[in-house]
């Protein structure tokens, strides 16, 4: 074969490759419309198997409307970047709900209709000072029937709960009927009037985080029968509830009804005469129990015993001094000492308790105890009165000697209970407080069903100060959470709802990545910064010293006028602080094109690396059999 005749061939082998390689790239698109790869570490961009359960569930369709102001936002690169952060997550649970999500991407312009029905839905525009016109960065939501459900706004340190955060807006379109949870409370979690302050409280974070969730029923702290439509009891704080109110109760529980039950041996957040009181300092006599009914399901809880915990303390301000102390009685309880195969618990953080009780399960019990939330072997239960109106949490490390082995704190019971009334309903009766007109179930000596009790030993550990902190972003509420406490609740009641799938989605870690490249640019850049603005500042500082010197030694020192010198020192003055602006804009701009271009030069290797390995690999092929041929 001739030289001219194997260029030929090689030029043709090289324009069928051409032709080859773009028709793969048109039927890939069509054949395989909607199928991804998601090839970040830890899968970033893949749906949790909680997620896609909910999708699928999904039966009508549902319209989701993404607004965000695209024009407005060209001088806030951060929030454009969460923006399609956010705007990515949505499509891929459009193409996960096998259309049953419809999404719309509205820009809302100033005194558009958009921005009329962006308002409408009560979704919040912000300033951000890059443009004077409010920013939208919100979602709407209608399913078929008319509800609506919103995310006022998308705040960027609110990124590690965006799935979540948009999983619970379409479970709540797809599932209107929200479960019924009846609240049995001692304490006010709903607000109250606070009168030292002559304003209402609001209502707790877990109280506000449940109702977005569950219908709440308040059924109060005396009653007879259980409502038919409840299906979990949320009971918090039980002190000194009648016989008559245990035993609805326990006739609850016998006919399959599930129960999240906090008790406490001193809840220092139940008490009027607590208020206003340093934290680590609690009252006494604020303790709660079931006795009735947790003897008779075969529980041991003691009022009269908080666990202490030597390698768990946390660190409290008391008050007294500027000082943090380690409280033997606040436990920071980690993921060491939480069951990691329970759905309530499974990859949740550290939650915070404040003088916990001790769980057991009594010798003569059949029920099956799975212990949920455990002290460190450096424990030891305490007896409660040395945690009431404690000055000095130090004193209670005076003699401490550890127990040697894991406390129960929190723990699930399951399996056939033994009603705590053998011999049936007690003969006192007592008035409803509430209007209910059902009549009481027949009565069950033992459970119908396997029970699902979920019983916690700290009431504290559900108030604010022990795992949020609320903080106002541009008009917004927005709860920051420094514990998993919130989490912890809201799974339980989930999981004793039977609706389970939100947890999973809520389990998931920050998708926030480090990019040091972009982070070293960055940190060199503000460190020219900072190195530019004080020499800005010494010059002006000298320039003034120097103006000082000037209109002291002035002859004239009544007149208002500017000597030649003082003028041409003003003016050199400007210049070096226009000089000095501008270097500042030139390192910004520096700044950005570093960063251009490395966001350049990774699209060129992520998109065009590929190919062109492939190309030269195919090449080197036809090159080999080439060189194989015989001449």
């Amino acid at each position: 074969m001739s030289t001219q005749s194997q260029r030929r061939l090689g030029a043709s082998g090289l324009l069928l490759l051409a032709v080859a390689f773009i028709a793969a790239v048109i039927a890939s698109n069509q054949l395989f419309k909607g199928v991804r790869i998601d090839l970040t570490e830890n899968n970033l961009y893949t749906l949790s198997d909680g997620t896609r359960r909910i999708l699928q569930s999904i039966d009508e369709p549902i319209n989701l409307y993404l607004y965000y102001s695209d024009q407005a936002t060209e001088g806030a690169p951060s929030l454009r970047d969460y923006a399609n952060r956010v705007r990515e997550m949505l499509e891929e649970f459009a193409t996960g709900s096998r259309g049953k999500l419809r999404l719309s991407v509205i820009d809302p312009l100033p005194f558009s209709e958009e921005e009329d029905r962006a308002a409408q839905f009560g979704l919040q525009g912000v300033q951000f000072g890059v443009t004077p016109d409010p920013v939208y960065l919100g979602l709407a939501g209608t399913n078929s029937i008319g509800d609506e459900e919103i995310i006022p706004f998308f705040p960027p340190d609110r990124e590690a709960f965006l799935e979540y955060d948009l999983a619970k807006l379409v479970s709540t379109l797809a599932n209107p009927e929200r479960k019924v949870i009846g609240l049995v409370s001692g304490v006010s979690m709903a607000g109250r009037f606070d009168p030292q302050s002559q304003r209402m409280q609001p209502s707790w974070v877990v109280y506000q985080q449940a109702q977005q969730l569950f219908e709440i029923r308040n059924l109060g702290t005396s009653f007879e029968v259980v409502p038919d439509e409840v299906g979990v009891l949320w009971i918090v704080q039980p002190k000194n509830l009648s016989n008559a109110t245990q035993y609805a109760i326990d006739q609850f529980v016998m006919h399959g009804g599930k129960a999240l039950i906090f008790v406490d041996p001193v809840a220092a957040i139940d008490a009027a005469s607590a208020e206003g009181m340093p934290q680590g300092m609690s009252p006494i006599g604020q303790a709660s129990d079931l006795p009735l009914l947790f003897d008779g399901w075969g529980m041991e809880f003691s009022t009269t015993e908080v666990v202490a915990d030597a390698q768990l303390a946390l660190a409290i301000n008391t008050g007294f001094s500027n000082r943090p102390a380690r409280h033997y009685g606040y436990l920071g309880i980690g993921a060491d000492h939480m069951n990691s195969s329970d759905v309530v618990t499974a990859e949740l953080g550290t939650i915070n308790t404040a003088m916990a009780g001790r769980l057991k399960l009594a010798d003569d019990s059949n029920a099956t105890f799975e212990p949920l939330l455990t002290s460190s072997p450096a424990s030891r239960t305490m007896p409660a009165e040395r945690f009431s109106f404690l000055p000095d949490p130090s004193s209670l490390q005076d003699g401490f000697v550890p127990g040697g082995e894991p406390l129960v704190v929190a723990a699930r019971i399951s399996g056939i209970l033994p009603s705590a009334f053998p011999d049936g309903a007690p003969a006192v009766s007592i008035e409803a407080e509430d209007d209910s007109d059902a009549a009481p179930a027949e009565f069950l000596s033992a459970s119908s069903e396997p029970a699902n009790l979920i019983v916690v030993t700290d009431v504290d550990l559900l108030s604010d100060a022990m795992w949020v902190q609320v903080q106002s972003f541009f008009g917004q509420q927005i709860a920051n959470s420094f514990a998993s406490n919130g989490a912890f609740v809201i799974n339980a009641l989930e999981s004793l709802t039977g609706s389970t799938d939100l947890i999973a989605v809520r389990s998931r870690g920050s998708f926030a990545r480090p990019f040091t490249k972009v982070d070293e640019l960055r940190a060199n850049a503000e460190a020219r910064f900072r190195e530019t603005e004080q020499r800005l500042q010494q010059e002006l500082a000298e320039t003034e010293r120097r103006l000082g010197e000037l209109q002291s030694s002035r002859e004239d020192t009544g007149s208002l006028l500017l000597t030649t010198e003082q003028q041409a020192e003003i003016d050199r003055f400007v210049d070096q602080r226009a000089s000095i602006r501008k270097e500042l804009r030139a390192v910004q701009r520096g700044l950005d094109e570093d960063i251009e271009n490395l966001g350049t030069w990774l699209k060129i290797i992520n998109i065009g690396l590929v190919p062109l390995l492939l190309t030269l690999a195919v090449l080197f092929v036809l090159w080999r059999r080439r060189q194989r041929e015989p001449a």
